[in-house]
């Protein structure tokens, strides 16, 4: 793997490998030789406060892959020799070493679950066992809601994985009434890669168990989830990528697919997902930046879900939004979200009274306005200035706390 084409790299013990915060990051580490370890300066729930790595491991790999800053700092705790790839290398050394690409994606798609729980836990407080029980609430739910082919597909699944469960009956009663009697399951297009859904067609439910993942060659796919109400995750497109965490990590879809007008998909199943990988880099690699982006995305949820004060988690909600644009932020550079403060206030998850008392507070910021009813930032660095000063603050705050506890 230290191929001619690989960059290698030496760091004697206690260098700075990575800086968290950095911007521009283009490449990652794979260590060849010594240990490494890795640190956060807040570290976020679900997180070990820092990790040790050693020779075959990986680090900085979600900066890279998404092109935002570094999220983490690595430093040397022997001297060490590291394989610097860089981002347009990617292809290169998964063809060379297609089980580097396993690796990653697998270990990604674990933290990305363990992500998602910490912010569910955190978000509403609660979390429902993802298992295919409740495949029957969410027929209820799309009964309610007057969705019968939806709540008819749900019907279908929840008898086809719980057949013996307690809500059988209710289950064939609610069939016979959408005039959808249940029948063995069959997918006429199973050995198909190649399928084609109709406008408004589930693809998936949230709780069923997942064998395969979707390339989207045409049309686009509503990813939802229904907390309380069906929430709209994302609009995906041709290109995008869906349901890889089912068939990485073994456990029920956490949310549904629903088509958008006509779609047609490319369907990978496990059996042939690692030969797919060999056979074809760039689907590793797209599928790696995927996963990337939404491991970033999920950390800056938690890293703002940890600031206490309301007013810095407003700014940070705010910043967010900068930093998945990507947009370079330097001084008394102006920027306008496209957005209200009834948008930013659903964003942040404040109620209405409340959320109204901090847009108030917000506006008196000289630094921030509304035109024609959208927010505009007139100086992006001092948005990220404010947002490390309530980030900093809300660590001292959990030091102070800890060291309470321990004195207690």
């Amino acid at each position: 793997m230290a191929d001619i084409q690989f960059k290698v790299e030496n760091y004697l013990a206690n260098s700075f490998i990575m800086i968290e915060g950095k911007k521009n990051a283009n490449n990652f580490y794979i260590i060849l030789k010594g240990k490494v370890k890795v640190a956060k300066e807040n570290p976020v729930v679900a997180e070990e406060p820092y990790t040790i790595l050693g020779p075959g491991d990986f680090f900085g790999v979600v900066s890279c892959m998404s092109g935002h800053a570094r999220i983490e700092t690595a430093i040397a705790l022997e001297n060490v020799s590291l394989i610097s790839v860089e981002k347009d290398m990617f292809g290169l050394l998964i063809q060379k070493n297609p089980t580097v690409a396993m690796k990653i994606i697998r270990f990604f798609s674990r933290k990305l679950r363990d992500f998602d729980q910490a912010i569910t836990n955190l978000t509403f407080k609660n979390s429902i066992q993802e298992d295919p029980t409740h495949l029957f609430n969410i027929g209820e739910y799309y009964v309610k809601k007057k969705a019968y082919n939806h709540a008819s597909y749900a019907f279908q699944k929840y008898l086809q994985y719980c057949p013996d469960g307690e809500n059988r009956d209710k289950s064939l009663e609610r069939l016979k009434m959408l005039k959808s009697p249940f029948k063995t399951p069959e997918n006429p297009q199973a050995d198909s890669m190649n399928r084609i859904y109709k406008d408004n067609t589930m693809i998936f439910s949230e709780y069923e168990p997942g064998y395969e993942l979707f390339i989207i060659q045409s049309g686009k796919v509503k990813i939802t989830k229904i907390v309380n109400d069906e929430v709209l995750l994302a609009v995906l497109k041709p290109g995008d990528i869906f349901g890889e965490m089912a068939i990485l990590d073994n456990k029920p879809r956490s949310a549904s697919a629903i088509t958008f007008g006509e779609v047609s998909v490319l369907a990978i199943n496990k059996s042939n997902f690692e030969s797919m990988v060999q056979a074809q880099p760039q689907l590793a690699t797209k599928l790696i930046q995927l996963l990337s982006e939404r491991i970033w995305t999920a950390y800056r949820q938690l890293e703002n879900l940890m600031i206490r004060d309301i007013q810095g988690r407003i700014y940070d909600t705010l910043l967010i939004q900068v930093e998945k644009q990507k947009i370079k932020i330097l001084s008394k550079q102006l920027h306008n979200f496209e957005f209200g403060t009834r948008e930013l206030i659903n964003m942040v998850g404040l109620p209405p009274e409340k959320g109204d008392m901090m847009m108030v507070q917000l506006l008196e910021d000289k630094h921030i306005m509304l035109e024609n009813g959208k927010i505009i930032c007139t100086d992006l660095q001092e948005l990220e200035k404010s947002v490390q000063f309530f980030k900093k603050k809300a660590a001292m705050e959990r030091k102070r706390e800890a060291s309470k506890n321990k004195i207690i």
